[in-house]
């Protein structure tokens, strides 16, 4: 009877220690690793995808535009350089 009651009190000490050490971060750590490595489902990875393809886009884009900027800043010089020169050279007579 004695060792009845002992094993009683024993299960019911270990179940909030149990419950204690499962919600802790070691608890979290093991479920993790016996659930195995995390797969992302494919929504997710296609998503991922299409961002990483957005990004490339936008980054070609911003050298475009890049590029567009000096080719302005370079004709709105020779716009702003032109009536200081002739337009044409001197007509040699022959």
């Amino acid at each position: 009877m004695v060792m009845l009651i002992g094993l009683v009190l024993l299960v019911a000490l270990m179940l909030p220690i149990l419950s204690i050490v499962l919600d802790s971060p070691f608890g979290r750590a093991l479920a993790r690793r016996v659930d195995g490595p995390e797969i992302a489902p494919p929504p997710v990875a296609d998503l991922a995808k299409r961002v990483e393809l957005l990004e490339s886009e936008i980054d070609d884009l911003t050298r475009a535009v890049e590029g567009l900027k000096d080719e302005n800043a370079f004709m709105q010089r020779l716009i702003e350089d032109a009536p200081a020169r002739r337009a044409l050279p001197p007509r040699r007579s022959p």
